[in-house]
Formats: C-alpha cells, sequence, structure tokens
C-alpha cells in the first residue's frame, strides 16, 4: 500500500511516499481502504519529532482522522462487514490507503457527506464536542468564548455551541477569518489583543462561562480575567507556551476550573467512550445538516508537504484534507 512516510525529523521536506505492507486484521479490528485522511497540527509535530505516535501506532506514518470503507474484518468484528463506509479517529496511521482500527472506534459516514467532508470531522467534532459538554459542562444559555475560531476545533465548536443555544464569542489574529466564523455562528468576533476587556463590556461585567483555549500561557491571565464564576476553562494546546503564572486568587475567588484535553494519548476505553458519544450526540446534526464539515482545501498523497506548508502558515479556516486515492 502507498503511505506517507515522515522518512526522518524535519520539515515538510522530510516527506516521502512509499509503498508499505499491508496490515492484516486480527480479533475485533478492521482494517479499511482509505479514501480521505485530516491533516492536524499534531501531524506537524510528530513529523518535527516532538510528538510521537502513541504506542501501537505507526511511528512514521502520520494523520489521525479518516473516512473509507470496510476492507476486510478480524474473526471477531461484530459491528461491520466489508463496503460499509466509516470514519474516525486513530493514534496515527491515516494517511495511508489502509489501517487498522478497532470496530469501536469506527463510525458510520451519515450518507450526505462523501469521503473528503468525512475525513475533515472527527478529530476536530470529536475533540469540540468532549471539551465542551463532557469536560466543560457547556449549558443551555451559556457563553463561550472559543480562541483560533478558523480552526478545525474552532469551526466545530461555534456549530455544537450555537446547537444547543449556547452564545458563542471568538477571537482570531485574522480579521477575514473572524467574519467567516460569523456564518457558523459566532455572535462576536475580536482579536487576541484586549480580549478580556471587550467581553466584560460585552457581557456587562459578567464574563462567559467557558473558554476554550489552544494557545495557553499568554492567554492565561486574560482568560481567567474573562471568565464568570464557576467558570470553566478548558485546555487543548498550548500554542502559545506551556508555563503560565496563575493567580490563584482569581481561581478561587471565582470558583473556577481548570482542565486539560487530549485525545491521542487516552486509553482505548476512553476514546471508545468518545467515539459513542460522538456517534450519539454529533452523527445526527451532520445527517440533518444541522452542522457541517468546514473543508478549506483538499491535496493528494503526493502534495502532503503542500499540506503542512498551509497549515505551518495558519491559512486555513476549517480543514486541510488529504484525497489518498488520487
Amino acid at each position: 500500500m502507498r503511505a506517507a512516510i515522515i522518512t526522518r525529523p524535519g520539515g515538510p521536506e522530510v516527506l516521502e511516499v512509499q509503498n508499505r505492507e499491508m496490515p492484516e486484521p486480527t480479533a475485533d479490528w478492521v482494517r479499511v481502504r482509505v479514501r480521505a485522511a485530516g491533516v492536524n497540527r499534531a501531524d506537524l509535530a510528530q513529523r518535527a519529532g516532538f510528538y510521537p505516535a502513541p504506542a501501537g501506532s505507526p511511528a512514521d506514518i502520520p494523520g489521525m482522522e479518516f473516512a473509507g470503507e470496510v476492507d476486510a474484518i478480524g474473526p471477531l468484528v461484530q459491528l461491520w462487514k466489508p463496503g460499509q463506509r466509516v470514519m474516525g479517529i486513530t493514534g496515527g496511521g491515516a494517511q495511508a490507503e489502509y489501517l487498522l482500527a478497532h470496530e469501536g472506534m469506527l463510525v458510520e459516514i451519515p450518507e450526505n457527506l462523501d469521503f473528503v467532508q468525512a475525513a475533515s470531522v472527527p478529530e476536530v467534532f470529536m475533540t469540540a464536542h468532549d471539551a465542551l459538554f463532557t469536560q466543560a459542562g457547556l449549558q443551555m444559555g451559556e457563553r463561550l468564548l472559543v480562541h483560533a475560531v478558523g480552526s478545525g476545533v474552532g469551526t466545530a465548536a461555534i456549530q455544537l455551541a450555537n446547537a444547543v443555544g449556547a452564545s458563542v464569542y471568538g477571537t482570531s489574529r485574522t480579521a477575514s477569518k473572524l467574519e467567516r466564523a460569523k456564518a457558523l455562528g459566532l455572535e462576536v468576533g475580536m482579536t487576541d489583543q484586549n480580549f478580556a476587556a471587550e467581553i466584560k463590556q460585552l457581557t456587562r461585567g459578567e464574563g462567559v462561562h467557558v473558554v476554550l483555549d489552544f494557545v495557553g500561557a499568554s492567554y492565561m491571565e486574560q482568560n481567567l480575567d474573562a471568565l464568570t464564576a464557576w467558570g470553566r476553562l478548558v485546555f487543548l494546546a498550548t500554542l502559545g507556551g506551556s508555563q503560565a503564572d496563575v493567580n490563584l486568587g482569581v481561581v478561587m475567588a471565582k470558583r473556577l476550573q481548570i482542565r486539560g484535553c487530549t485525545l491521542r494519548s487516552r486509553t482505548l476505553e476512553e476514546k471508545l467512550a468518545v467515539t459513542r458519544r460522538f456517534a450519539t450526540n454529533v452523527v445526527p446534526l451532520l445527517a440533518s445538516a444541522k452542522v457541517i464539515p468546514i473543508v478549506e482545501e483538499v491535496f493528494s498523497l503526493r502534495d502532503i508537504a503542500k499540506a503542512h506548508n498551509v497549515m505551518a502558515d495558519n491559512r486555513n479556516f476549517g480543514k486541510l484534507v488529504i484525497k489518498i486515492d488520487d
């Protein structure tokens, strides 16, 4: 099978398309013929040597989300049969013609989505749904602040929050991304300079109930200031640094909760639970087009380095997708 290979740690130039041995499914595992795979910032970190794949996942094949067809099944598989259209997340290896997935990690693709659209869904919508509702407990009528609203997770979070009747505020360094995000339900867009003061003014001094943050240390002080009493701050990444001074007096006075959240490093059992909640709560919204995948650009597998460059430059609004069968 053809696969994108990280030949050594480095820049996009270290990516090559090579032939690898076809994986064989055993027990309750499924072989998927991958038709498309999403690109995520974690792929760039893995390629650079900073974010190795978890045990059991290919160490040199990037890709954490996919869409395709069931190709073969292990002898204990009960949920799937060859030919079914499926999507899901994986620890790595999605940017290849075939991969192995536990049967419980697969979700049927709604009929209204093609493979490219479906490949842009799992990582960002599962991450956003888990962070907003399982971790932060976002409720109808609450206010949410999403940083990097033009990212894949950002565009998913806006839509999911709107689906439950929450109000969404968001930041971006790019004015055009804020404008595009309004079409998805963003109520107020702002720069990342003085967002806490703007939030306080817009909410008459109350603040937001939940903050979804990808930046980390450089936003910590403003995040705490922007939160209302009993507010919840969820970190999904630390692009602006991982070491921050925290005013514990503010945390205590406001009774705040601060949580870190990742999917890739969780146990299989935890990922199975996330997948089930996604299938139950989000897939029906996708099937009815109440939430939609946002695909910025599609690349062929041989052009994967170009996709990495686009993501590194923060040029995309929503998702970048690799079409594997080109």
